[in-house]
């Protein structure tokens, strides 16, 4: 632009203001006294006055070269994933490129360009913020107006900045556009298992439905990707789906409403919600068979967990050691034996057998129940001492049928340190326990039983002269294991340093309740950091497991190579940039698992309205033009006139400049000053009586 040249008048006083301020007040009333007073040459005397109050004002003439700028216009595009649906994304570029020749067609105005992508997380479409920084990083005084290329979905209007110039917005989408989208409310992120939680499911319909798509729509629900069941449901109303979870750890729920013809998107049309499954209370039958330094131990144990409702059965007085003693003076109560092992044995998560033997005083058809309880899915733990090689040991009674060991009857005496086996390094109750021992490693032991393994089996923990210490098995639907040593009460004692008895017992106990991230054979994954995901698979298998078949949640298939972290545990973590359900397979494993929210912000809402800006277009006089109506022009209007009409968007010019150079003369000489206040003076003497009057 060529440079302008401008110019005025600005003082520089000779005295403060104040004081020449003070002279005017005083000149005024000399010359309101000789008007009063009749003096013909008053006004001269007047216009002397202000011919010297005007010098010591000192008036000065100003020039500027000025260097116009050019005026600024902001233009805000929402490339969000709201605005890759329905046709809009060619409606974004269709109207970036009409703006762009808009403003090349106005002298002087130039076009700033501001991306707005997705923010992290679930921030949804923070075109606010952008338009804030882009604010930041211009002269306000040269912003003539911003432009907003959006499907209106804003979710940051409350951080609008206060506008300048008038703010518009280009809204993309179609008013034809229609979408039904499923809403999941009431989530917890932990729920009890066997006790029902209640989910709210509500599917919605926005936009133009079609009068034959209304009413009714097809729910599915799946759990932990499994083959989903079908439901026609109302649209438009709540509905209340109780939820009792079927295992502890994550479960993942997924919701899916059937797509339908015309619908603007389906990436709405699913939710995804994981939730945590935990046990309230862990309830332990503990049965010993005699009293002996390690009841107390395990019986302290137990009791010190407060998660832990412990019964505790056990015999004070062998009936070969009949002293005289009354029976009712040994307890208060009988204690409920058919109760507990007939009635309620089913209500117990864990049944321990502490060196118990048969007596006599349970009937073997008690013990026949224990058998079937574990193949129903219970389980129990045998803590064996000396009596397990007896005629009236557990192995000789019906719990032989399930149990995973045999014995030789012999009993092996002399300082031992359980180990972990090969296969205990891989199997996680017993894996990296070692991990915490001292350099010496774990205390001694000072007894075992020998046994032998049998059937599926596991050994995962050895002792004296490398015979089986902890093995452990499944058996129907439950689970057993079998310590061959009643001498584990020394670790929990601390003797010569002691071991790991109670982490040992958390993570026996959790193996057989079938805690997901205690199983041997598992495919799990979960979040990592920054849209990463973790993949595990463990194993006992010596061979490695060839790779995971990962789905994404657009349906595109990756294949992961896990590799080996210690012996047992693969794992590998990945970029996963994509927010939804995640299926992985291998070989007959297969899980799923939700990255990000179960209903993003870029698709609460997807139908193009501008109800979110509108307040904010109207601070600014900013108005709204539908990208489907047509092309449209930039105008340049007058600042405080409307700024928007049909087809058009109106900026307003600053007029803002640079200024080059600035020169500054004095108005008059100082000699000028006083000739011109000594001629008024002069002639203000002469008027009043020097000269002859007229007659």
């Amino acid at each position: 632009m060529n440079p302008v040249l401008a110019g005025g008048i600005v003082l520089d006083p000779q005295l403060p203001l104040a004081m020449i301020a003070a002279l005017a007040v005083a000149a005024l009333l000399l010359m309101a006294l000789a008007f009063w007073r009749g003096l013909p040459g008053w006004w001269l005397r007047g216009l002397a006055a202000v011919v010297a109050l005007a010098a010591l004002a000192n008036p000065s003439l100003q020039e500027e070269d000025r260097a116009p700028l050019s005026d600024i216009v902001i233009a805000v595009v929402d490339r969000t994933a709201s605005q890759g649906i329905g046709g809009r994304e060619a409606q974004t570029e269709a109207a970036l490129a009409r703006l762009r020749a808009e403003v090349a067609a106005m002298p002087g105005t130039e076009l700033r360009e501001v991306t707005v992508r997705a923010a992290p997380g679930d921030g949804g479409s923070r075109v606010m913020t952008a338009l804030a920084e882009a604010l930041a990083e211009e002269p306000r005084a040269r912003v003539a107006g911003a432009v907003i290329v959006s499907d209106g979905q804003v979710h940051d209007t409350d951080l609008a900045p206060q506008m300048p110039a008038p703010l518009h917005l280009l809204l993309t989408g179609r008013q034809a556009d229609w979408d039904r989208r499923l809403i999941v409310r009431n989530a917890p992120a932990f729920a009890i298992l066997g006790e029902e939680v209640s989910l709210t499911l509500r599917i919605e319909d926005d936009g133009a439905v079609p009068e034959t798509l209304r009413g009714e729509a097809q729910l599915s629900i799946a759990v932990d990707g499994g083959e989903p069941r079908w439901y026609s449901v109302p649209v438009g109303e709540d509905l209340e789906l109780p939820v009792t979870l079927p295992h502890g750890g994550q479960n993942i729920l997924q919701f899916e409403v059937q797509a339908s013809e015309g619908e603007l998107t389906t990436r709405n049309n699913s939710s995804v919600t994981a939730i945590n499954g935990v046990r309230d209370r862990l309830r332990v039958l503990l049965v010993s068979g005699e009293p002996h330094a390690g009841e107390r131990v395990w019986r302290n144990l137990l009791k010190s967990d407060p998660s832990v409702d412990l019964v505790h059965f056990t015999i004070l007085r062998p009936p070969e050691k009949q002293d005289g003693i009354p029976v009712d003076e040994l307890s208060l109560i009988a204690f409920p034996t058919r109760e507990l092992f007939v009635e309620k044995i089913d209500e117990f998560d864990l049944i321990i057998f502490d060196r118990y033997r048969l007596r006599g005083i349970l009937p073997l058809q008690y013990l026949e129940n224990v058998r079937d309880y574990v193949t129903r899915g219970g389980t129990v733990l045998v803590a064996a001492g000396p009596e397990f090689g007896t005629v009236d040991s557990l192995w000789r009674s019906p719990l032989a049928d399930i149990l995973p060991v045999t014995t030789t009857s012999r009993v092996l005496e002399g300082g031992f340190r359980p180990k972990i086996t090969p296969l205990g390094h891989r199997h996680p109750v017993t894996q990296g326990l070692e991990a915490g021992a001292p350099e010496s490693g774990w205390g001694r032991w000072f007894r075992q039983i020998e046994i032998a393994a049998r059937g599926a089996g596991q050994v995962v923990m050895e002792g004296a002269e490398g015979k089986p210490l902890l093995v452990l098995a499944r058996e129907g639907q439950g689970r057993i294991a079998v310590l061959a040593s009643d001498q584990a009460w020394l670790w929990g004692r601390g003797y010569e340093g002691g071991g790991p008895q109670l982490e040992l017992l958390r993570r026996l106990a959790h193996w057989m309740l079938k805690e997901p991230e205690l199983e041997e054979e598992t495919l799990s994954a979960h979040a990592g950091g920054a849209g990463r995901l973790v993949i595990t698979r463990r194993t006992l298998a010596e061979v490695p497991p060839g790779p995971v078949t990962l789905t994404l949640p657009d349906g595109t298939e990756t294949e992961i190579v896990l590799p080996e972290v210690v012996p047992g545990h693969y794992e590998a973590e990945i970029d996963a940039p994509q927010v939804g359900l995640y299926r992985l397979k291998q070989g007959e494993l297969q899980t799923v698992v939700a990255l990000g929210p179960p209903a993003p912000k870029e698709f609460e809402r997807t139908i193009a309205a501008p109800d979110v800006l509108e307040p904010v277009l109207a601070q600014s006089g900013g108005g709204v033009l539908r990208l489907e109506d047509g092309a449209f022009d930039l105008r340049q209007v007058a600042p405080g006139r409307v700024a928007a009409g049909r087809g058009w968007l109106g900026i307003t010019p600053r007029g803002a400049y640079l200024t080059q150079d600035v020169r500054v003369a004095a108005l008059l000489p100082g000699w000028a000053w006083l000739l011109l206040a000594s001629i008024l003076i002069l002639a203000a003497w002469l008027r009043e009586g020097r000269l002859p009057a007229r007659r």
